[in-house]
């Protein structure tokens, strides 16, 4: 019976209908909620706040925590020094610390990998938030933290 009903042009129209609507709802509620990230910086740090300016412009919704010092917080989230940066994050169940591009941070929270979270050491130039003008980019690596010995596989690189 069910064949019989899908050779109808009127049914099968209907099911391609219900199903492009469905799919057109379901990208309204992705789209219609921007996700949450945890900020934690200094409040005296000016690249962090472009950083901050670039996830905004990724469609993600940092709330911003400034404290004078982060270590706890990475010791918390098992950052360790060799890896930390000037700022750290979190989103979704993982840390972020230093200048990850939000475009590293969505493939993230896309794949889901069993893992820390990412990191970017140091404060590379033509990262996010720390573009120069006139300075040409360096290469840099953003890490997948693996465990919070501070064992890490590259996740991107860039420049």
């Amino acid at each position: 019976m069910t064949r019989l009903i899908l050779r109808s042009p009127l049914a099968r129209r209907a099911l391609l209908l219900g199903a492009g609507a469905t799919t057109l709802l379901a990208g309204c509620a992705q789209g219609a909620e921007p996700l949450a990230i945890q900020v934690y910086k200094t409040p005296t740090c000016g690249c962090c706040t472009k950083w901050v300016d670039a996830l905004r412009a990724a469609g993600l919704k940092p709330s911003i925590n400034e404290l004078e010092d982060l270590t706890p917080v990475r010791a918390t989230y098992g950052v360790i020094d060799t890896l930390s940066s000037c700022h750290t994050a979190r989103i979704g169940g993982y840390t972020i610390e230093g200048h990850v591009p939000p475009s590293d941070i969505l493939r993230l929270l896309q794949e889901r990998p069993k893992a820390l979270g990412l990191a970017v050491p140091g404060m590379p130039i033509g990262s996010p938030g720390m573009e120069m003008p006139g300075a040409a980019a360096e290469p840099y690596a953003t890490l997948l933290l693996l465990d919070a010995k501070g064992a890490t596989r590259v996740f991107a690189r860039h420049g």
